[in-house]
């Protein structure tokens, strides 16, 4: 930063010091060189809904501060862009988060009886799977069903028999293409209501149908009965999950819909003209 006059762009993600009050941060910030911060969870929260009271009177307003510095705010659903727009950034643009289609792909399904309930992750968002606990006992009783989590770490869901896989770059898109319904449970809460729904995508690219929580951005990416299922119980959980697993056809057809919405809308090759276009225009609008 003390040598940003030699760069075209700062093309920042979040903040460049956590922790640190805005001042300090926007002091350095501070030149003629267009600035874009980009946001994919709802760090703001990090400060204004923290326990203790020092770093709420210190930090509560910081992420406010440098998204109105900015001369873009690149935001991955609405809720995050809500916020940028309330601290009356200059510009914000909502670019979701994507994957790269020529490595996440899918493969043919098997047709036989066995039905794996899948989830990536990590160990601190595998929280989450708490959250259906009893749908997943439930289901995982039935015949030839099996509960696959990659990347929890050391994880224990009470009842449930499980099959934990480690986490690998290399390995992640396999492991996907292994699953037959992909999951993402969420707490209805502030910081779940910014998150991009990554899994998802992920899921979807590699054309598996999908059940997901009713939370923030899981509302637009999943069309409830069209790529998978929104469930908002115990109730629900376990009849999507029966229907996906008795519904052959319906699996392909739902997977095969979720991968031409990530080609469409969530894919890098769709998505980075766009964010090259915003770098385009600050530069022309500076020269």
């Amino acid at each position: 930063l003390l040598r940003k006059r030699r760069y075209d762009i700062i093309w920042l993600q979040q903040e460049a010091f956590p922790w640190i009050p805005a001042w300090f941060e926007t002091a350095l910030l501070k030149s003629n060189v267009p600035i874009v911060i980009d946001y994919d969870d709802a760090f703001f929260h990090r400060y204004d809904q923290h326990t203790s009271k020092i770093v709420k009177l210190f930090l509560k307003d910081k992420i406010d501060k440098i998204m109105s510095c900015a001369d873009v705010v690149i935001a991955g659903n609405k809720y995050l862009a809500d916020r940028a727009v309330k601290n009356k950034s200059k510009k914000v643009i909502i670019l979701p988060t994507v994957v790269d289609i020529e490595k996440y792909k899918p493969v043919a399904q098997k047709a036989d009886n066995s039905f794996i309930v899948g989830w990536i992750g990590a160990p601190n968002t595998a929280k989450y799977i708490f959250t259906i606990q009893k749908a997943l006992e439930e289901i995982a009783q039935e015949e030839n069903v099996k509960i696959v989590l990659v990347g929890t770490g050391n994880f224990k869901l009470d009842n449930v028999p499980i099959e934990i896989r480690n986490w690998n770059e290399t390995t992640e898109v396999k492991e996907i293409q292994s699953f037959d319904v992909g999951i993402m449970p969420l707490d209805d809460s502030d910081w779940e209501k910014g998150k991009c729904g990554f899994k998802l995508i992920q899921y979807m690219a590699c054309g598996k149908p999908v059940i997901g929580s009713p939370v923030g951005v899981n509302r637009i990416i999943i069309v409830n009965g069209i790529n998978g299922f929104l469930a908002n119980n115990t109730d629900e959980w376990l009849k999507y999950f029966r229907i996906i697993k008795n519904d052959f056809a319906l699996r392909i057809k739902m997977g095969s819909v979720g991968r031409a919405m990530v080609e469409e809308e969530y894919s890098l090759q769709a998505i980075s003209p766009k964010l090259i276009q915003i770098f385009n225009n600050l530069l022309e609008e500076r020269t």
